[in-house]
């Protein structure tokens, strides 16, 4: 864990829960793409840093997902470098207590303050064409978050994010979080498009071949939609979509799963009422979603 990689002359990461990139930018500098889950994985990668002699020029967050955000703070303090993130996601990394909120759909219980859920704030900055090394070049991949992207450095290699996961995660969590179901189908589609000589997602393993894992991201996403629309055959109330869902695949009612998992189901809802699969029906004062 927290081993440092070369991906290519320009280009490693440093494995982890989420991988954190680093991208030669000239001069004995580097630039990372995200910063781990906490302070304790922004340490280790600043060690990593100091070790090879390099200063650390910048953080380019790709969303702001506590484990892609959560050293932003830890880095910020001990070396003063900008961090600069996606507009929309800007927000969220100042004050990452606001996303949660919206996940939960008001203000949070205190149970869901804890260092999981909400990151230390830090000092961000929008994305810009002037801050971005020569030949790192932004790549939007909406769909997992309201404004991920990925980065295509300067010799090709591709962070993908967190815009897939791999088989072992998809068969442990079985639900992956999505805020926008048909933006992420279409990112995946274009993901399936995109050429380089290595893709590296947060949550997978790197490799030359991206079709084969986003494809099966695609199958399992379509797969969770037709549960979800099956469920709603009779008319149901939102909470007994979510019981279906949680007994479909074995899942463990908490609180935080009740927040991840159900923000999910919502816009796996919100998909199938735009795509014209289920309807929304108010009978005898409760929101029902029925499949047409």
């Amino acid at each position: 864990m927290y081993e440092l990689i070369q991906a290519s002359e320009r280009t490693w990461y440093i494995e982890g829960p989420a991988k954190i990139g680093i991208v030669d930018a000239g001069g004995g500098e580097v630039c990372l793409i995200d910063t781990g889950n906490d302070g304790d994985a922004a340490k280790k990668a600043l060690r990593i840093l100091n070790e090879r002699g390099w200063r650390l020029r910048a953080v380019f967050n790709t969303h702001a997902h506590v484990d892609h955000i959560g050293g932003n703070h830890y880095l910020q303090s001990r070396t003063g470098c900008p961090v600069y993130a996606p507009p929309l996601e800007r927000f969220f990394a100042e004050q990452p207590g606001i996303g949660v909120s919206i996940l939960f759909g008001a203000t949070v219980p205190k149970e869901l303050h804890n260092k999981f859920f909400i990151a230390k704030g830090s000092d961000v900055l929008p994305f810009s064409t002037e801050v971005f090394p020569e030949g790192l070049e932004p790549v939007p991949l909406p769909g997992h978050s309201h404004d991920m992207y990925g980065f295509r450095t300067p010799d090709g290699v591709l962070f993908l994010a967190d815009s897939l996961v791999s088989a072992a995660t998809l068969e442990k969590y079985r639900v992956s979080f999505i805020f926008n179901v048909g933006v992420y189908l279409e990112t995946l589609e274009k993901i399936k498009t995109m050429s380089a000589p290595l893709f590296i997602p947060s949550h997978a393993e790197a490799t030359e071949d991206i079709v084969p894992l986003a494809q099966m991201n695609i199958d399992k996403a379509l797969e969770i939609a037709d549960v979800i629309a099956e469920s709603c055959s009779g008319g149901a109330v939102f909470d007994d979509v979510l019981k279906a869902l949680f007994d479909r695949y074995s899942l463990r009612m908490s609180l935080q799963q009740y927040v991840l998992v159900g923000c999910t189901a919502r816009s796996y809802l919100s998909w199938l009422r735009d795509t014209g699969r289920v309807e929304i029906v108010c009978d005898n004062d409760r929101l029902l979603w029925r499949a047409v």
